[in-house]
């Protein structure tokens, strides 16, 4: 977990791609069966029903995440919205605030759900997110450790991708940050497939022969050890870090522990502005939120080549 800094946020600037009269006279059909998502016949066949997870779009691109509960109201930017109003409804069809502003009725994507978590710390974006899945292999049925929930967004990933059999142990040294990222699993659905631990790294961790660690720490390096006993041959390491000198240490620190394939990258995300004729980007991007650094457990030591580290080409 890192500590808390300001978190990148759409900008409410932002061209609005659908206007208020598009949706306004919007046509909405009831999907067909075979478009139905798996796991949402019922829902997507009645209607949304009472605790189902809802995503309100504006014209103005705000968005609101809520779940459908008995005589619910949200307040916006644009008026009161009824849960009432919503029930019953499809994905895809317009409801009215008290003030007659349309929001489009959409089914939340997990990004919705990370970016819109209860915070007590800072989270791993998405676009993060997204590549140490990639990097780590994590798929359904795996065991993972997450050390350093913080708010629990990466815990809502990493549980998604190991359903619906595998199991997440999300430790953290925080009480109070552990029992917010547990209301925030909870509230994805997700609960079942994540254990939450009161727990230092430095006291190690309880689970063996797990397929990948995930350490979001101050100190990753500092976890190393415990993740290196707690991995099976071949297991795969991730951490985030802010800092060059804090991945110099880990890396060091990997390289000591015996791991191999190690590589430290950057991912940065740029939005278009698309207008017919003069696209260009937006003058905001979200750029740097971490460094990530990636390595495997190897079971017997291997040699290290003499080259600079410069002049080594990253594992393909």
């Amino acid at each position: 977990m890192r500590p808390r800094t300001s978190s990148w946020r759409s900008s409410s600037t932002k061209r609005s791609a659908i206007s208020s009269a598009m949706i306004s006279h919007a046509r909405v059909r009831e999907p067909s069966r075979s478009a139905m998502m798996p796991g949402h016949e019922t829902t997507m066949r009645e209607g949304l029903k009472l605790g189902d997870a809802v995503l309100l779009y504006s014209p103005d691109r705000k968005t609101y995440l809520i779940s459908l509960t008995e005589g619910g109201r949200l307040g916006t930017h644009a008026g009161e919205v009824r849960h009432a109003d919503i029930l019953g409804k499809y994905y895809g069809e317009i409801v009215r605030s008290s003030t007659g502003q349309p929001f489009v009725v959409l089914e939340p994507t997990l990004e919705d759900r990370m970016m819109k978590v209860r915070r007590l710390t800072q989270i791993i974006y998405p676009k993060d997110a997204g590549v140490i899945l990639i990097k780590t292999g994590v798929r359904s049925g795996m065991r993972v450790i997450e050390c350093g929930v913080g708010s629990g967004a990466a815990t809502l990933c990493l549980a998604t991708a190991v359903a619906p059999t595998g199991k997440v142990y999300a430790y953290d040294r925080e009480a109070r940050f552990l029992e917010v990222a547990r209301e925030n699993v909870e509230r994805a659905g997700l609960a079942h497939l994540v254990e939450f631990k009161v727990r230092d790294v430095a006291e190690g961790f309880e689970e063996e022969e797990v397929d990948v660690v995930l350490l979001d720490l101050p100190s990753p390096w500092e976890g190393v050890p415990a993740a290196r006993r707690a991995l099976r041959g071949g297991g795969r390491l991730a951490s985030i870090s802010p800092t060059f000198n804090q991945v110099e240490r880990m890396v060091a620190t990997l390289e000591a522990e015996g791991f191999v394939m190690i590589e430290t990258v950057e991912v940065l995300l740029r939005h278009l502005l698309v207008r017919s004729g003069k696209t260009r980007p937006f003058e905001r991007m979200v750029g740097h939120t971490g460094f990530l650094t990636f390595a495997r457990r190897a079971l017997q030591p291997i040699e290290a080549p003499p080259e600079e580290a410069s002049e080594i080409e990253p594992p393909s």
